[in-house]
């Protein structure tokens, strides 16, 4: 199992009363952290996400946000794939997809597999795994590289590759904007570089400047959701805890679900 970071002081949890946040322009929005292969614990946090929002008050169907990472580490990758596909098929939400880096790992691997060692090392192995290939191992030749990536892009279905290639990096909603990893501190929304919201890490977490806005985002694997004034996190290592979180953003309030 990986170490999780220790999270910041104030966390919140499934018992603990809402906490006072931003506004969401009048939508209720469910935000859900890194995935990682983890289709069984994606269908029940999606179960808990369909019981609580028979309670919401707001106009129009809630906002489903994903935050990237899907795919990698846990070894149900495709069937996630699946899954998300048949929450768009179904329209009862409004659903953002938005890019992880590990899947902007397996869109270079597919365009440069001479490159792909590295992705595999951090989970692309059991995404191979899930769509019937075999993995090669991390001394193998670039020709096993090359052979695995054909065998990719022909075991994948072509609605899987058509979502890969479509996911957002940001979405924002009134007071909050939705990112993978999190934002370059220093840098307006707008001029922020794809590479540091798909992997920033401390200089993100650690940093107090404000922001005119919360920025929710996952990545960053801790023990439980952390819930401040600047930052909502989402991500607790579910494909290593049992452990798939999200936060519903309603009415000024934050309120964390997790399986």
């Amino acid at each position: 199992m990986m170490g999780l970071r220790a999270p910041p002081p104030r966390t919140a949890s499934d018992d603990a009363p809402d906490k006072p946040t931003g506004d969401t322009a009048g939508r209720t929005i469910y935000a859900i952290g890194d995935v990682h292969g983890r289709a069984d614990l994606l269908g029940r946090i999606l179960m808990r996400i369909d019981a609580d929002r028979e309670s919401s008050a707001a106009d129009g169907p809630p906002v489903l946000l994903f935050l990237g990472d899907y795919i990698d580490r846990g070894l149900q990758s495709r069937a996630v794939i699946d899954r998300l596909l048949d929450l768009r098929e179904a329209d009862r939400y409004e659903l953002r997809l938005l890019k992880g880096n590990h899947e902007a790992a397996l869109l270079d691997f597919l365009d440069e597999p001479r490159s792909g060692a590295t992705w595999l090392s951090f989970g692309g192995a059991e995404t191979l795994f899930s769509y019937g290939v075999r993995a090669p191992t991390a001394q193998c030749a670039p020709q096993e590289l090359i052979a695995a990536a054909r065998a990719l892009k022909a075991s994948m279905p072509a609605a899987h590759l058509e979502l890969f290639e479509g996911l957002e990096l940001s979405a924002r909603y009134g007071d909050y904007v939705f990112v993978h990893a999190g934002l370059r501190p220093g840098r307006l929304l707008e001029d922020q570089e794809e590479d540091d919201i798909l992997s920033i890490r401390d200089d993100f977490t650690k940093s107090r400047q404000r922001w005119p806005y919360t920025i929710v985002h996952g990545h960053t694997p801790t023990d439980a959701v952390h819930v401040d004034d600047r930052r909502i996190s989402v991500d607790t290592g579910a494909y290593a805890t049992g452990r798939l979180s999200a936060v519903r953003l309603e009415n000024g309030r934050v309120r964390v679900l997790s399986t």
